[in-house]
């Protein structure tokens, strides 16, 4: 209780306080006030976690604990939704509670994360948690790490065949076609739906010929024909381009080092020497360094072709945090046209327009890697703030693991003012009597 009185008088002064005129000083004390903000998130958990398994609440006249929430505590229902389902699970969730008591794990991922594992039992949820907690570790936004939770309840209801039957308002009657399609976690995707019987006569029309076993050694079911008949007319029987395969050229002069899709889904050696002699797969071949090969000419603009193996091994754009798409960021040269750089493919990445002006007239405040898989990241350097001793620094460094890619530059000092050099008249001699 002292405490929590004591936190309750230094956050009434606070709030008190003006804001500094410097938003610089804003932007530090707003990163540190919402780290501390999330510890009392995680008190604040144990406390409504011991609220509610002792029912102390019906004895006040509340029906629930999320009653007692919304009408004593002020919250809005999603809130007290959230806070709830957080003190629920944080005793199944032992590592990501500790991170979030330890400041280095921010409400708003332990809310999602909770959120995420409430409906799976013990055994699965340690699994969700350790998938999870790897994807905020690897920098991914909230919203990311909550749609990867949903695929995992996906995934587990299929597997254990409790998947809710459609609503009537998705199968609308039966009178109106929909297909439902969802992706699972290995990089394939789950297919459901019905057609109509318009619709169900144009796919027996399409399908049903080329669903046909292809010979006496055609062993697979009807299904699997189906899927591989379904794909030829998906591409257009082999002439359109609309997958794009990436792998080393070792790979197809028979090394079993494995391709890729964009995704970072793994192709086995073999299948990718089959995909590249068809012609319903782009290849993108990698020469040694992962430098893409054929598409390095030198212009001003980048081509469509390089356009496009921009957008495969750069989904986002290239700046640290960054999430805007990569097919809605602009082509940017690495080291900048104006110094010299070819429009080599090797010499591009893409950032959104933003960044992409940013680091045009900031070059001095961006630094530049380039990873292992070829892909440029940049990062943004902050302003150079000092910290009082014993004080916490801002959350932004104290929360995400420094990149091992990411080495600070090197500060080049000027060179020592010298005091100027006087030349001395040369020696007069004296004159010849």
């Amino acid at each position: 209780m002292e405490l929590v009185n004591a936190a309750s008088v230094i956050a009434a002064e606070l709030a008190t306080r003006a804001a500094p005129e410097s938003a610089a000083a804003c932007m530090e004390l707003a990163e540190t006030l919402a780290a501390a903000t999330d510890m009392h998130e995680a008190a604040l958990a144990g406390f409504i976690g011991v609220v509610d398994t002792g029912r102390q609440v019906q004895q006040r006249g509340f029906p629930s604990t999320q009653s007692w929430l919304r009408s004593s505590l002020g919250m809005r229902d999603a809130r007290a939704t959230e806070r709830l389902t957080c003190a629920r699970q944080r005793h199944r969730l032992t590592e990501l509670t500790s991170r979030w008591q330890a400041g280095t794990m921010s409400f708003g991922y332990a809310a999602t994360i909770a959120g995420a594992v409430a409906r799976l039992d013990d055994h699965d949820c340690q699994t969700a948690e350790q998938i999870l907690l790897d994807m905020v570790d690897q920098s991914f936004s909230a919203g990311k790490v909550a749609a990867f939770g949903r695929r995992i309840r996906e995934v587990i209801a299929e597997r254990d065949g409790t998947e809710p039957s459609p609503d009537a308002d998705t199968r609308r009657g039966y009178q109106r076609s929909w297909i439902d399609a969802t992706r699972s976690l290995d990089g394939g995707r789950y297919i459901k739906g019905w057609l109509h019987a318009e619709d169900a006569a144009i796919w027996d029309g399409t399908l049903a010929p080329l669903a046909k076993p292809a010979g006496t050694d055609d062993h697979r079911d009807l299904s699997e024909r189906t899927a591989a008949a379904l794909t030829s007319v998906l591409s257009g029987g082999h002439k359109a381009t609309k997958v794009t395969v990436i792998c080393d050229l070792n790979t197809l002069t028979g090394d079993p080092t494995p391709a890729r899709l964009t995704d970072g889904t793994p192709i086995p050696a073999e299948q990718a020497r089959r995909i590249a002699l068809t012609a319903g797969v782009s290849p993108l071949l990698l020469g040694t360094g992962n430098i893409p090969l054929y598409l390095g000419r030198t212009q001003r603009f980048a081509t469509p072709a390089q356009r496009r193996v921009l957008e495969t091994l750069n989904p986002t754009c290239a700046v640290q945090g960054c999430e805007v798409p990569g097919t809605l960021c602009e082509v940017d040269h690495v080291t900048g046209w104006a110094l010299g750089a070819p429009t080599d493919i090797d010499q591009l990445t893409l950032t959104c327009g933003w960044h992409n002006r940013w680091k045009a007239t900031n070059p001095h405040k961006t630094h530049i890697t380039r990873g292992p898989d070829g892909r440029y990241t940049y990062r943004l350097h902050p302003p150079d703030t000092r910290h009082p001793p014993g004080t916490r620094p801002p959350r932004a460094l104290a929360d995400k693991p420094l990149n091992p890619w990411i080495v600070e530059p090197k500060t080049i000092s000027p060179p020592p003012k010298t005091a100027p050099t006087i030349q001395q008249p040369p020696p007069r001699h004296p004159r010849a009597p």
